[in-house]
């Protein structure tokens, strides 16, 4: 099993749809026409990479608040989604010692013989960020649903439609495919769009 380049990962996206939308170059700057003068804004980096695909974060949020009193316990098993509250915009806040959902704008079809796996950005790593995926299987596809905690104890700002996470594929040798793929055994997040919550 060996980790694949940015031209595979070019032509996976581009001729088989392995990512959509797909961005062909690194992205590292904006340029706003805000005012008279265009000027340059920097964001945090998104689109293929020598070895990866850095992936932007969407607009959709769900805030992890325990304010309502309510919890005494987080259980994955009977989540109280009330204690998700729904938020949209082009950044969002996450509390101190809290964490937030998102997702990817990319929806991701991996293919049969591919594991993928996500890392987070170092720029919120060095914030305090942690940034939160389990591998994506075999024929899973959909929006990624990413967790992003803030380890620190004063509120972290996170920036809508730039990079969050970085994806790196894995193909498995010629032949060594699995018996059973995520799609096979009809996943639970096969086909998610948007945030999703805990399905049991």
């Amino acid at each position: 099993m060996s980790i694949k380049p940015d031209h595979w990962i070019r032509r996976m996206a581009l001729d088989h749809g392995m990512i959509s939308p797909f961005v062909d170059f690194q992205v590292r700057k904006m340029v706003s026409d805000v005012g008279i003068i265009p000027c340059e804004q920097k964001i945090i980096s998104y689109g293929v990479s020598s070895y990866g695909y850095d992936a932007r974060l969407g607009d959709d949020f769900r805030i992890f608040t325990a304010a309502t009193g309510r919890l005494s316990v987080i259980d994955p098993k009977a989540l109280d989604y009330a204690a998700m509250q729904r938020f949209s915009g082009p950044e969002v806040i996450i509390p101190p010692n809290s964490f937030v959902l998102g997702h990817t704008v990319e929806y991701f079809r991996i293919p049969r013989d591919v594991m993928v796996i996500c890392l987070g950005k170092s720029t919120y790593a060095r914030c305090g960020a942690i940034v939160n995926v389990t591998p994506l299987e075999p024929e899973w596809e959909g929006h990624v649903t990413i967790e992003i905690s803030n380890t620190t104890p004063l509120p972290l700002k996170v920036y809508a439609n730039e990079g969050i996470a970085q994806f790196l594929f894995f193909q498995a040798d010629q032949g060594d495919w699995p018996t059973v793929s995520y799609k096979d055994r009809n996943g639970k997040y096969q086909g998610q769009t948007g945030v999703t919550l805990p399905i049991t």
